[in-house]
């Protein structure tokens, strides 16, 4: 088994346009932009990080912002639903926000004894506050939320399956406990993780598969310490018959990739080297942040970018 992953690392997602996208997550919800920086795969594309002043593993919101992407369809094979921690309490101040901006989808429920409240992002992408007793991290207080309200970083992230049998056992080799079940939902946990430590699995055998574009999560990434940590994991997942690839280094981060029996694209990825490796903590997410390989091409790639607020 497993022992190295800590929880999530980040989540990363598509949406169709960058500055619809910044105002959602810095305004609305209060996160901190840590990274302004490109699709290292397409340059012409942002790579937007949101996250608490660090851009700490288990706290990061990612997005692609592909303009004019068509909207994603929602179903199995996918992460359906990313769940932000909030400290008890504040679900009533947080309904009062998002209904004051115009948040579409709001629901109020109870999941595993935890107050939530569901909504829609952007480009309909399906969120959650769920309140957490003892969340001890601290919360970047971002756009006027205080800290007894403010977005701690991630509680975990639920998945959409034809049949979770086979995703559980993967998490059970990756270090994930079964904690509980509620209906057709099954919630796994990371004992001791950094608080990004809930994976559900919510089997629905009788939905179509999603099909990607904005809204959809891309790859849902686990954290572990460092890169020796990462070729731990990746040697025991390919002694399993899992398909991996090599390690890619993504400036702030190093990750590795597989496919899940569920269709989900798992990554693995670094706490190292971090988001202040390029610039200093005070301010990130600030200037515009190329690859080595596509410096020589900053002007035209800026030509092509939206301008984002600050």
């Amino acid at each position: 088994m497993i022992t190295e992953i800590k929880g999530l690392h980040h989540v990363t997602s598509l949406a169709a346009d960058a500055a619809k996208n910044n105002t959602f997550f810095t305004d609305t919800l209060g996160l901190r932009r840590v990274k302004k920086t490109v699709n290292f795969d397409e340059p012409s594309v942002y790579h937007l990080y949101y996250g608490d002043e660090n851009g700490s593993a288990g706290t990061v919101m990612t997005y692609f912002p592909f303009p004019d992407i068509m909207r994603g369809r929602a179903g199995v094979g996918e992460v359906g639903e990313t769940q932000f921690s909030i400290p008890s309490g504040s679900l009533p101040f947080w309904k009062e926000r998002l209904i004051a901006q115009g948040v579409k989808g709001l629901q109020e429920d109870t999941t595993f004894g935890a107050r939530r409240l569901r909504f829609d992002g952007p480009d309909g992408e399906g969120l959650a506050l769920i309140e957490t007793e003892g969340d001890l991290r601290k919360p970047w207080t971002g756009a006027g939320i205080q800290d007894e309200t403010a977005i701690r970083g991630f509680s975990g992230a639920r998945l959409r399956l034809h049949e979770a049998d086979a995703t559980a056992e993967l998490l059970g080799f990756m270090g994930y406990q079964k904690a509980e079940s509620e209906g057709n939902v099954t919630r796994f946990i990371i004992p001791g993780g950094n608080g990004a430590d809930a994976i559900d699995l919510e089997a629905l055998s009788q939905t179509s598969y999603a099909r990607q574009g904005a809204g959809s999560v891309h790859h849902i990434a686990f954290a572990v310490d460092d890169r020796a940590a990462q070729l731990a994991v990746r040697k025991a997942l390919m002694d399993t018959g899992y398909q991996v690839t090599p390690v890619i280094d993504r400036d702030y981060f190093w990750a590795i990739y597989f496919r899940t029996p569920g269709g989900v694209l798992f990554e693995i990825a670094t706490n190292e080297p971090g988001f202040n490796r390029d610039e200093d903590t005070a301010h990130l997410g600030e200037a515009l942040k190329l690859p080595t390989r596509y410096e020589p091409y900053r002007e035209r790639i800026e030509a092509h970018l939206t301008p984002l607020a600050a």
